[in-house]
């Protein structure tokens, strides 16, 4: 067949934009109703029980029962995610957080407060919620179309940020007009969550074998899988540290704001700005993402981390704390949304739930550390000595992620040229580079 035989292949037509995608609106609106109302109860958990109840180890032991399931549910709910059908999944997610966040607000209605009730409650709620941002982030790629990835978990990377800019002072708000109107403001949006999941007609997952190993082999299989990419082992093992480091931070804006006589709401004002620049930058991520090189981005993420924290130790302004705060926020929603997308675009479909459910765990149980380090680096050295101290330590592991060779030529990776991303197709690392920042 000569070159004139062959058949002209009809251009593809073009996606329709992201916001006339029914499914995705659907998905992205229940899942940020979902997160909104799960903020807003987290906020007035510790109001609950200091206020009402006047207790202040209770307000811990509620905290510890609904941050519990970060370290004890994160992996094996990433190998269920990967087992069970997604929207079955999302859907009892959704039934779970009604009744638990109903069965509190009904009580505090009644004049009663029990406090096995709420810890239980707290922990299902986060349990549930857990399970359905695992679950979400996988469905993604199953309601938009390939060009639309990055733009997609950019804009849940926003509304992630968004909730939790606007959780705190919604819980506060709501818990003033009655004890139990946080919670049932939480069970409402789960009902509005279920409802919108109802009507999404896409399937959430692509075909599946049945599982041929126990759930304990399947966990392992994901943390095999992320061992054994070179590149992925070397950068969430920057971001964890990052994240432990970087929790000494609120704790340090907090003592320095007491400090110097400063209230709750001047700390909740430069929380709200570092929301803000969070917003921007995770809305800044999604075009960067597919585009910018994920190492130069995750050097850079820590490199501007570096260089904004050791200020802290030389301001005490509220506004330059604040802009400080928000500069960090920004770099680092920026470096969530490229990083979702080169995690989403290079894990296998039937893993998808395991693999992110290995950097989560990494991420809160760092987290989690780092708190308590912050609180001894504190308590031993004082403000100026912690920030500097963090941003040091934060600038050696911008060194590392800038010289370490895995992290410096990824060869080999799948990653999509800005072109290829409409087809999608996968190009290797090199063939793709002269396309990339």
């Amino acid at each position: 067949m000569s070159l004139l035989d062959k058949p002209v292949q009809e251009p593809q037509p073009a996606p329709p934009p992201l916001r006339r995608n029914r499914d995705f609106l659907l998905l992205w609106t229940g899942a940020g109703l979902s997160l909104l109302g799960l903020r807003a109860s987290v906020a007035a958990y510790p109001m609950l029980m200091i206020f009402y109840e006047g207790s202040a180890a209770g307000a811990g032991m509620v905290a510890f029962a609904a941050l519990l399931p970060q370290l004890v549910v994160q992996l094996p709910a990433g190998a269920m995610i990967d087992r069970w059908d997604r929207r079955r999944l999302l859907i009892v997610c959704d039934l779970a957080g009604l009744l638990a966040m109903a069965a509190v607000a009904g009580s505090l209605a009644a004049g009663r407060l029990w406090l096995p009730l709420v810890m239980t409650a707290a922990f299902v709620d986060g349990t549930a919620g857990l399970f359905y941002r695992l679950a979400e982030r996988a469905a993604v790629s199953h309601v938009v179309h390939p060009a639309h990835l990055s733009s997609a978990l950019g804009q849940n990377e926003a509304r992630g940020q968004a909730a939790g800019l606007l959780g705190q002072p919604a819980g506060a708000g709501l818990f003033t007009f009655g004890r139990w109107t946080p919670f049932a403001f939480a069970a409402v949006t789960h009902v509005v969550a279920l409802w919108t999941l109802l009507l999404i007609r896409k399937p959430l997952q692509g075909e599946r074998a049945a599982p041929a190993g126990s759930l304990r082999a399947e966990m392992a299989e994901g943390i095999g899988w992320v061992w054994r990419q070179r590149f992925m082992r070397a950068a969430v093992g920057l971001i964890a540290g990052s994240n432990l480091i970087f929790q000494v931070l609120p704790l340090t804006l907090a003592l320095i704001v007491k400090e110097n006589g400063g209230s709750a709401m001047t700390f909740g004002l430069i929380g709200l700005v570092a929301g803000l620049g969070g917003v921007a930058g995770a809305l800044a991520g999604s075009r960067a993402a597919g585009r910018a090189r994920p190492s130069v981005v995750l050097a850079g993420s820590l490199s501007v981390w570096a260089a904004l924290m050791a200020p802290v130790a030389f301001t005490t302004d509220p506004y330059v704390l604040g802009a400080l705060l928000a500069g960090m926020s920004f770099a680092g929603a920026l470096m969530n949304v490229v990083a979702g997308v080169h995690q989403v675009r290079i894990t296998p479909e039937p893993m998808q739930g395991r693999v992110t459910s290995v950097f989560a765990l990494l991420g809160s149980g760092m987290a989690s550390a780092g708190a308590l380090a912050g609180g001894v680096l504190l308590t031993a050295f004082g403000t100026d000595s912690a920030a500097l101290g963090a941003a040091a330590a934060m600038g050696l592991l911008a060194l590392v992620a800038v010289v370490a060779p895995a992290l410096r030529d990824p060869a080999g990776l799948p990653v999509r040229s800005p072109r290829s991303e409409e087809a999608g197709e996968e190009v290797p690392a090199r063939m793709a580079r002269s396309e990339e920042i």
